[in-house]
């Protein structure tokens, strides 16, 4: 059968992209790997899945992927935030905002919204071919004319959508064939790199941490000395090294600057909202309090726990030592241990654990009004596949969304030009 649209990619921005180009009547195929769609997605925000970031400037909202994100500019203003949250509305799915302007199903299930989009679909009578490889895509001069699936069945179309995602979670089917077909069009890729990834250190000690959740702390990321890049918020222990939300965020510098030569270190300050002099004095008045308690136990009121005996031996203060015995230098090293502890980055963890691909099909090659290649005249691209990426917290699904929203209403309205 012949098609108007052949979408390829069942996650987010390739559901929205074939869910509007039908919306608007066309005639549309949406060809997945994997048997089910939105696989990645049921996992996104532990299985809540962050559907977007509640900043509804647009301006603002594109400063938050760097350099590149006025890209973003025009696909926010036809499918930005606001947008998508009434486009889930409209299917009776209410969201909440939490720390951060993170926005979260009520249900807190991702499940629900995967259900909203295969609803979508189904309303816009888009043909969902589920457990489909693409093998090949053959093009004539700068047009491709059909796809080639796996099993020999070919299919037709007169617009294609790329949305086939990055190489993060692999065993989720992201595989990277965007990125081949991409070059095998004419199109140049940015090297795929993982990027919203824990981070692997030197130290040894963080693994008796494993699981321990810091909220409300700093870290600063040093190259030579030199602060880098700084983020506020939430932060966790693994059995490999550091990881949690903001971590995550700044995964991507850290993997640059380890790529460079210079000494890269990471600060981690448990107390970033004391200076030096007002923690100082919190802790004496902590020492006045426990003056006859060993050391050891006098740090109950300051720290968790499962921190305290890491924290001695960092500061290299005996344990047993009364508080009353503890000399101003011995306090002043525990002051400026608690406000920069020191973490060496040895590598990040691979596509395995990462949330998000940066890399990909340059912006220079992509219109930003449209979506369409500039190389392939019947080509547009969305989601991840896009070399363009942001921080945690909604950004990157938001991408997912305006781009596929942008990319399938382009094609729609194309075609009723003809």
């Amino acid at each position: 059968m012949e098609y108007q649209v052949a979408v390829i990619g069942g996650g987010p921005a390739g559901i929205i992209a074939a869910g509007r180009a039908g919306e608007l009547g066309a005639r549309v195929v949406l060809i997945e790997k994997n048997d089910s769609l939105g696989k990645k997605l049921l996992i996104t925000g532990k299985g809540r899945c962050n559907i977007t970031q509640a900043r509804f400037e647009g301006s603002e909202l594109a400063d938050k992927y760097g350099k590149e994100g006025r890209f973003l500019l025009h696909a926010l203003s036809v499918f930005g935030p606001k947008k998508v949250i009434e486009f889930f509305g409209k299917f009776k799915l209410k969201t909440k905002v939490e720390r951060g302007g993170r926005v979260f199903p009520e249900s807190d299930s991702s499940g629900d919204v995967l259900r909203v989009l295969i609803k979508y679909l189904t309303k816009a009578g888009v043909k969902v071919m589920g457990g489909k490889v693409v093998n090949r895509i053959e093009k004539k001069g700068n047009k491709i004319v059909r796809v080639t699936l796996e099993d020999g069945e070919k299919i037709s179309a007169d617009k294609f959508i790329i949305a086939t995602g990055g190489k993060a979670y692999p065993g989720l089917g992201s595989s990277g064939d965007g990125f081949k077909w991409a070059l095998d069009l004419g199109h140049t890729v940015s090297e795929p790199k993982p990027v919203l990834v824990p981070i692997k250190v030197k130290e040894k000690w963080p693994e008796t941490l494993q699981g321990l959740s810091l909220k409300n702390v700093s870290l600063d990321v040093l190259c030579d000395g030199k602060k880098k890049e700084s983020r506020f918020g939430e932060f966790l222990f693994a059995h490999f090294g550091i990881t949690g939300p903001i971590v995550l965020d700044i995964s991507k510098r850290v993997g640059e600057l380890l790529s460079k030569k210079g000494e890269v270190k990471i600060l981690l300050d448990l107390k970033p909202a004391l200076d030096i002099d007002t923690l100082d004095k919190r802790i004496q008045r902590d020492f006045e309090k426990f003056s006859n308690k060993q050391f050891k136990n006098s740090l109950g009121d300051l720290l968790p726990r499962k921190l305290i005996e890491v924290i001695i031996n960092l500061s290299k203060i005996d344990g047993e030592k009364t508080v009353n015995k503890i000399t101003k230098e011995e306090r002043q090293r525990l002051v400026k241990l608690l406000k920069g502890i020191e973490l060496t980055p040895v590598s990040l963890l691979g596509f395995d654990r990462a949330i998000v691909t940066s890399g990909g099909v340059p912006l220079k090659e992509i219109d930003a009004k449209t979506m369409r290649s500039k190389i392939i005249s019947n080509l547009y691209f969305a989601g991840e596949i896009i070399d363009l990426d942001g921080p945690t917290g909604g950004y990157n699904l938001q991408i997912c969304w305006s781009s596929g929203y942008l990319a399938g209403e382009s094609v729609a309205e194309e075609l009723k030009e003809k």
